[in-house]
């Protein structure tokens, strides 16, 4: 048999197993087993040794087209199966639009942000800025600025987080009030600022502290400020927060950054003032600490307290969700715990 005749025997083949062939796994090796370099087709060619040197043109261009053939042939079958495989898949992954939907549950705001964010909102719709400061703070700005000079003894009232002698986790939000009112230019108006944020103390964690709490302080510094502002402010933020039936009363305490200092307390939202556990039979709860900016304060910021004054509180966000929500421990809080979490749902 002729080189020839062998090579149209091989085509003959070829074309047979690639019409019958069903996946593309079969049809890879097919194309390997004609078409590759160690196929028939090149064994055949070894041949060509053998034939007369006027031939050899002739016999290897029939090879390249039988080669042509069989390549397209491959191709088309390739193409042909891909298509049957998309439309197998296809049906088999069909979507029955009919069927209910799966619904997709939604997050929402931590507990702690909800309760942050109403608190902004109020100051905001009343013309405060909201400001931001550094959690790692300098013991000026956390302390000497707000009229706790180093030795004082009121120092001691905030165990604090010394990271070198002079920087530190900052205890408090004031801070960022003093450094605002450095900046502050008064002869373009007052300055009325909350600064909400994370503060750190060397607390040990139970149901009612924690080392790492949140505080929403605020400051207003204007002429003729007095405390009966304060109060008012006080008043709406309870309202506010708690209902629109509920009043405070102020109670002379000690701060070393006001003079004169208050705690608050609110009227008790569970038996309406007539004494239950919640507020240990007194009508009461203590929910924030305020007062009148210190004159030193005023002083160390450069703002002349003979021309101006203005007040100053500070809140816990964590105690206001503890007491609106009845959650009797902080630790509920940060422990993921999404049983607790998903019972908040967002408030306002």
């Amino acid at each position: 048999m002729s080189l020839k005749e062998q090579l149209t025997e091989l085509k003959e083949q070829g074309l047979t197993q690639i019409a019958e062939v069903q996946d593309l796994k079969a049809l890879n090796d097919i194309r390997v087993n004609f078409l590759g370099k160690k196929g028939p087709i090149t064994e055949v060619l070894r041949g060509m040794r053998n034939v007369e040197p006027a031939e050899r043109p002739i016999i290897g261009s029939f090879a390249n087209v039988i080669r042509d053939e069989l390549t397209a042939a491959i191709a088309a079958k390739k193409e042909e199966l891909e298509k049957a495989a998309l439309a197998q898949q296809l049906a088999a992954e069909t979507i029955d639009i009919t069927l209910p939907g799966v619904p997709v549950k939604s997050g929402q705001p931590h507990i702690i942000a909800q309760v942050i964010d109403q608190i902004e909102k109020l100051f905001l719709s009343m013309g405060f800025q909201v400001v931001d400061g550094p959690e790692v703070e300098e013991d000026h700005y956390n302390f000497e600025m707000l009229n706790l000079p180093k030795d004082h003894p009121a120092r001691d009232m905030q165990d604090t987080f010394y990271i070198t002698k002079q920087l530190l986790m900052r205890t408090q939000t004031s801070p960022v009030q003093a450094r605002t009112m450095e900046k502050h230019d008064f002869s373009k108006g007052p300055l009325k600022m909350i600064s909400p944020g994370k503060v750190y103390r060397r607390d040990s964690d139970d149901a009612t502290h924690s080392h790492q709490f949140h505080q929403v302080e605020g400051l207003v510094i204007d002429k003729h400020i007095t405390m009966a502002d304060l109060k008012g402010t006080l008043e709406l933020v309870a309202k506010t927060v708690f209902g629109e039936e509920r009043e405070i009363r102020l109670r002379p305490s000690y701060f070393p950054f006001t003079e004169p200092s208050c705690e608050v307390d609110v009227s008790c939202f569970k038996c309406s003032g007539k004494g239950c556990s919640v507020c240990k039979q007194t009508g009461w709860i203590e929910v924030l600490g305020a007062g009148m900016v210190h004159p030193n304060v005023l002083r160390l910021v450069g703002v002349d307290p003979e021309v101006y004054g203005g007040f100053a509180f500070g809140l816990g966000p964590d105690r206001f969700a503890m007491l609106k929500y009845g959650v009797d421990d902080i630790r509920n809080f940060y422990l993921n715990d999404l049983r607790v979490l998903q019972q908040f749902s967002q408030k306002g």
